[in-house]
């Protein structure tokens, strides 16, 4: 095994394996190369328990450590046949405590022939905040990652990491705690780690699952439309009264809101007691949830300095058009054919655009009659970094216009209330362009860029050069017609 994958090796990477064993859960993610935004070819997760009583005994749990072993075995046999360029394996809190966690790691080594690197607190939270960096580049604040048994906090500025810090507030450490001294023990660590990390919070990334089973448990309380996790953004205070109320609740008041497995929701009482006291003490002014973390984090490590400059949403669509679409590359042309007609608009609805003309012929593959609600669906629930929620919404209502406009066509009204009036009107504008623009040429690039839109304050024109004038008709200038009565403009056809 050792000689088929190479390590933590940062190499030119075409499938990324990262084996995380944690104090809850052991997971092997496979990511598709080291691009800027992850792919996920492969993800499995056992919740084995490991880090289960560390702090009463001293060593890792008996059944957790003959369980994690059983599915590093499993991990081992499923990376080798999927030929992976790299396997990097990390071990975090439960094992780095435990008296017998050198003793663990050597039998992995010996049972496996896997290499955990044991990674201190701090390493743990600079690579966790080097996660949130995959999905927020500029990500101003402070992560907080929560696992079984530690939790990491860590200074984000503009894409730099500060200060990172290190404590034992997580579920299964606090378990080992009487419960008359629990909320003592959280308030004096969290007051030594707020002296450590003074200043400001801007917005506070929420990592790590027990956090994000309270998210789904705040979403499911307020009946929110659109159930993904990464890049849920909560008031401070609406999530502040979500934890207050999951402190005193159990698994079977929580079952009936969510699907969350029971080993996971059993974490959540516990995890609350902590959350409500970080949200107090930090006073975040925003809240975001990160499904990105040490994992992603360790991805991070492997991309070259140019690769983290990059957009994580526009590569991630440039990859879905390089794979799914008829003619890559179609998509920049469309773009700077439709800039000059939104050049008011703000850098936050351009970069959306850019994404749309990328993604605008993805779906052909669908039946005509579905590719508005497919074309809806694969971005608002795509595993997407760099985006909001709005952003989601926003991006898909683009998409859904590209092939029909109207009511009828229109996603759930829930989902589509996020975005105000205004940006639901800009979005039919955009999807129209883009209509126009993929079949004018038949997505010939070299034609397009003979074509040009103007627009003045009376009238859209498109502006047909030479023998382009063959490919004016009837369905072209109705399609011109729509998108300038969405600009509010009459409209005309110029051949030169």
């Amino acid at each position: 095994m050792a000689k088929r994958i190479k390590q933590f090796e940062g190499l030119d990477l075409s499938r990324v394996g990262v084996v995380d064993v944690g104090s809850n859960s052991v997971r092997l993610v496979v990511f598709d190369g080291a691009a800027r935004s992850p792919a996920y070819f492969f993800n499995e997760k056992v919740l084995c328990g490991l880090g289960a009583g560390v702090g009463a005994t001293g060593k890792l749990n008996p059944e957790g450590r003959r369980s994690a072993l059983s599915t590093l075995k499993r991990f081992v046999a499923l990376a080798e046949r999927m030929n992976l360029s790299s396997l990097t394996c990390v071990a975090t809190a439960a094992v780095r405590e435990a008296k017998d966690g050198p003793d663990f790691v050597k039998q992995v080594a010996r049972e496996t022939g896997l290499e955990l690197r044991v990674i201190e607190g701090i390493e743990e939270a600079r690579l966790s905040a080097q996660g949130v960096l995959v999905g927020w580049p500029d990500a101003v604040g402070l992560t907080v990652d929560i696992g079984g048994a530690s939790m990491e906090l860590a200074r984000v500025h503009g894409g730099r990491i500060g200060t990172c810090v290190t404590s034992n507030l997580a579920p299964l450490s606090l378990a080992d705690i009487p419960e008359k001294k629990r909320e003592k023990v959280i308030a004096e660590t969290l007051r030594d780690l707020r002296q450590k990390l003074p200043g400001r919070v801007e917005e506070m990334f929420l990592v790590g699952g027990s956090w994000r089973a309270i998210a789904n448990l705040h979403m499911a309380r307020r009946a929110y439309p659109l159930n993904v996790l990464h890049a849920y953004e909560v008031a401070p205070e609406d999530l502040l009264e979500t934890a207050e109320w999951a402190v005193g609740q159990d698994v079977a008041a929580f079952s009936e809101l969510v699907t969350t497995s029971e080993a996971r929701l059993s974490l959540v009482p516990l995890a609350s007691q902590v959350l409500r006291q970080v949200v107090t003490v930090f006073q975040p002014e925003r809240i975001a949830v990160s499904s990105y973390g040490l994992r992603e984090g360790v991805l991070y490590e492997q991309m070259s300095p140019e690769a983290r400059q990059l957009d994580p949403l526009i590569e991630a669509c440039r990859h879905t058009e390089i794979a799914a679409a008829r003619f890559p590359g179609f998509g920049e042309a469309l773009f700077d054919w439709v800039r000059p007609i939104f050049a008011l608009e703000e850098e936050w609805t351009l970069r959306l655009i850019h994404a749309a003309c990328l993604l605008h012929d993805v779906n052909w593959r669908t039946h005509p009659d579905f590719r508005p609600t497919a074309s809806f669906e694969s971005v608002t629930r795509a595993n997407l970094g760099g985006i909001t929620h709005r952003g989601r919404v926003f991006l898909g209502l683009m998409l859904t216009n590209r092939y029909k406009s109207g009511r009828r066509v229109r996603p759930d009204d829930d989902l589509v209330a996020l975005l105000e009036p205004e940006q639901q009107q800009l979005a039919e504008t955009v999807g129209r362009a883009l209509r126009l623009g993929a079949m004018l040429t038949g997505a010939s690039v070299d034609a397009l860029k003979q074509s040009r839109l103007i627009l003045s304050d009376s009238k859209l024109v498109l502006v047909l050069d030479g023998t382009m004038g063959a490919l004016r008709g009837e369905v072209v200038e109705k399609r011109l017609a729509k998108l300038a009565a969405n600009l509010g403009r009459n409209f005309s056809i110029q051949v030169e």
